[in-house]
């Protein structure tokens, strides 16, 4: 069983699990909004909560908004970091190109995850060790170039 957090809140819609063993905590909208073809809004949730030091809270899309109608969030991972004391709103972006999409007070319109973050210590170096990956990146595992591709 993994440990659970208290986690202090002020909010009208206490954030939800849809189901048991789910990541994320269901953010809901406070306010109306309609997001034309390629618009983004912040929408408030009413949600405000003071996070355990050690640990960071992240507001990430709704997979169902985003396959059916290409609603994500433009900062996608939004970052609540443990000082901060106000509300959690969410960057909405419409990507469809034709579609315009209405958000009605109460619609679930994203995700918070609530994760342990290490604090670390950069230490400067001369050299990295090495690895398999090296500094492949963007693509460096999947993208082959010839014929075969």
């Amino acid at each position: 069983m993994i440990e659970s957090v208290d986690v202090p809140i002020i909010a009208a819609h206490v954030p939800a699990y849809a189901h048991p063993g789910d990541a994320g905590a269901d953010l809901v909208a406070t306010e109306a909004v309609r997001l034309g073809p390629g618009e983004r809004a912040l929408v408030g949730t009413g949600v405000r909560i003071a996070l355990p030091d050690g640990y960071a809270a992240f507001v990430v899309p709704r997979s169902g908004l985003a396959a059916r109608h290409g609603i994500t969030i433009v900062n996608s991972p939004g970052t609540v970091d443990a000082g901060y004391r106000g509300e959690i709103k969410v960057s909405l972006l419409n990507t469809d190109a034709s579609e315009a999409y209405d958000v009605a007070v109460g619609d679930r319109i994203a995700q918070l995850i609530v994760l342990p973050v290490p604090r670390v210590r950069f230490v400067p170096v001369d050299d990295l060790p090495a690895s398999v990956r090296g500094d492949g990146g963007f693509g460096s595992t999947g993208y082959q170039t010839g014929a075969n591709s």
